[in-house]
């Protein structure tokens, strides 16, 4: 350390010597934009300007604990598990270099945690207990065409017998009995046996219909001549007999395009206290992009992502019981884009804000609406200010989570689209018939915004490119406050660090907010230079840390039961305004439906302040919670961790 504090020593040194020399070169610009770069250093690190604007600091991790983080988590224990997997390197992905940490912002500390599989672009919620579930990630990395050198694609598997399924196992050959050409199977595949049909009314066998399998499948050897132009039937070597006859496969065109990223069925809990990551039964479809929303029971629903074989999971849903590490199907499909913004509304039913991460059909599962998960029932919600750009946008729970009130903020079109949206969009889901209305406009359109739900019910939005992945140098450094009160924007602190694709916001049990991640697509405004992964972590200090003395919260107990109250100790009981529960985050690609912050009845007394959780089960789901208390000036206290059984 005294090394580089030497280091840094000289290099100021250095900088003086530099200024003489432009003073004595006339080196007017230069200078001009080194006293105003100084200028603006001193005039942030001002009190006045702090207890205004709040404060920005970069924190830089030793080198040998850096990674590509793309999904952050904090955990009950005040820590913060950060998970890269291959961290969007397919170098790491060859190599089976996964990786995760666990970060103590208070110590400052940082350790590595073994990750067993590539964690990349998976699915995360918290549990009832504490722990974080983690579901999905990644089997293969996408190929662009002129990269594929072997055709391939899908091939649906029939099975015409009713009496009993097949499994075909991985290297299984497909031959087209037109184009005789072979493909072989990288995986195994159960496909189930045929469905009897029967007239309702009469009873009289109407046939049957045969059960489908997919499986991904790739030509023998590489090159153009080995693709197909049509669809065609495929004999299966190996199967003889009613086998033969019954069992065979369909697959369309068989070429050299583009390849899609491929999801695994992998879950797994990661335990706070152990620091370790605890194997629990797969699920039954594999997902990359997914997004997993807790329900009111403590289960968890799994929707969407890309499956097995790189395509859209055809909206087979399914829910994790923690009971039993178990996944079972929800009774119906339906199909979102990868990572949808799903919540849980305080009727137990699911509204989706329409944003997403981007992976689906353009006319599929985009437009918003409330979602009925027992029957399958949805109804769409009118209003939607440029619905067409709801990709990676975000969305966010206002502040108290009793309004049942959301702002969409920004996004953009469709892939690489370079169209971006300047809107905001709000709805309260309580209305008689609710309808988004446009909130205040962005600065300017913004993909990936990070939002961040704080103790005195605003809501700080920052960061965010222009365009695609930050193209042509589109990064946007700066900050907002969102106040739903009086549903105006305050421009705060610009932050230091560029945040666009893979990255994301947390708020911390001591107020601040912590930013991770950014994965630019090039490392320059014109798009020559390949883009370099933000390894840098940034803190904003907001403005109501610089206010003085913050209340006091100690004591009470560590369990509150739904419906029931709990005592804590304030030096400043008879000041506090306000208390509320918030919910950890779990937040990757700008998609984070585990935040909420939950308004509860207190009474002060003495040095003693009273709260009582509402008994909603859908409002409060059962987990840890940060407890705040703000005083009259909006200032929190530093969070006391509960836990809501």
């Amino acid at each position: 350390m005294r090394d580089q504090a030497g280091l840094r020593r000289a290099r100021r040194i250095g900088i003086g010597a530099v200024v003489v020399l432009a003073l004595a070169g006339m080196n007017g610009p230069w200078l001009y934009r080194f006293g105003t770069e100084r200028y603006h250093r001193y005039k942030i690190d001002q009190p006045g300007y702090k207890a205004a604007n709040g404060h920005w600091d970069v924190v830089e991790f030793p080198r040998e604990y850096r990674q590509d983080t793309i999904h952050a988590v904090l955990l009950h224990t005040g820590k913060v598990l950060l998970v890269a997997g291959s961290g969007n390197n397919q170098a790491n992905f060859d190599a089976r270099k996964f990786d995760s940490r666990v970060w103590d912002p208070v110590r400052g500390t940082v350790r590595k945690v073994p990750t067993p599989n590539d964690l990349f672009c998976t699915g995360h919620t918290q549990l009832a207990d504490g722990s974080i579930l983690i579901a999905g990630g990644t089997k293969r990395y996408e190929k662009l065409e002129g990269d594929v050198t072997k055709a391939g694609g899908l091939m649906i598997v029939h099975n015409e017998n009713p009496d009993k399924p097949v499994t075909l196992p991985a290297g299984t050959r497909f031959t087209g009995k037109a184009n005789g050409r072979t493909f072989v199977s990288r995986d195994p595949v159960l496909v189930p046996r045929a469905r009897k049909n029967f007239d309702r009314g009469t009873g009289k066998f109407l046939g049957t219909t045969a059960g489908l399998g997919r499986i991904y499948v790739e030509a023998q050897k590489s090159g153009a001549r080995y693709e197909t132009g049509t669809q065609d039937n495929y004999r299966i070597q190996g199967l003889a007999g009613a086998d033969a006859r019954n069992t065979y496969g369909i697959a369309q065109k068989l070429a050299l395009d583009k390849k899609d990223f491929q999801g695994i069925r992998d879950t797994y809990e990661f335990d706070p206290v152990a620091e370790k990551y605890i194997k629990a039964d797969p699920m039954h479809e594999a997902r990359w992009y997914p997004t997993l929303t807790t329900l009111g029971d403590g289960r968890v629903l799994g929707v969407s992502g890309l499956d097995d074989i790189g395509q859209l999971v055809p909206g087979k849903n399914e829910i994790f019981d923690p009971g039993t590490r178990k996944w079972t199907y929800t009774p119906k499909t339906r199909q979102f884009p990868t990572y949808p913004a799903l919540f849980l509304m305080q009727d137990g039913r699911i509204f989706y804000s329409g944003s997403n991460a981007g992976y689906g059909p353009d006319d599929v599962g985009r437009e918003p609406g409330i979602w009925d998960v027992a029957s399958n029932a949805f109804t769409e919600l009118p209003g939607m200010s440029d619905a067409s750009m709801l990709e990676t946008s975000g969305t966010v729970l206002l502040p108290p989570a009793q309004d049942e009130r959301f702002l969409v903020i920004g996004g953009g079109g469709v892939g690489e689209s370079r169209l971006s949206s300047r809107k905001t969009r709000l709805i309260g889901l309580k209305a008689r018939n609710p309808r988004f209305t446009d909130g205040p406009a962005l600065a300017e359109g913004t993909r990936y915004p990070q939002a961040s739900v704080l103790p005195d019910d605003t809501v700080l939005v920052s960061g965010g490119s222009k365009d695609y992945r930050g193209r042509g140098g589109s990064d946007i450094l700066q900050a907002r406050i969102y106040d739903p009160r009086t549903n105006a924007f305050r421009r705060v602190a610009d932050p230091l660090v560029g945040r666009d694709y893979h990255a994301g916001s947390i708020l911390l049990p001591d107020g601040r907010v912590m930013f991770f991640g950014s994965d630019p697509l090039y490392g320059d405004k014109a798009g020559t230079r390949p883009g370099t992964f933000e390894q840098r972590i940034e803190i904003y200090t907001p403005p109501y840390l610089y206010r003085g003395t913050r209340p006091s919260l100690s004591g009470g107990p560590r369990t509150i039961a739904r419906g029931t109250s709990g005592t804590f100790t304030s030096r400043h009981a008879t000041g506090i305004r306000k208390a509320r529960l918030i919910r950890p985050s779990a937040s990757t690609h700008v998609t984070d439906v585990d935040q909420r912050s939950i308004a509860l009845d207190f009474h002060a007394s003495g040095d003693k302040v009273t709260v009582t959780v509402p008994k909603n089960r859908n409002l409060v789901q059962s987990g840890w919670y940060m407890l705040f208390v703000d005083d009259g000036h909006g200032t929190p206290s530093k969070a006391q961790w509960v836990k809501v059984p």
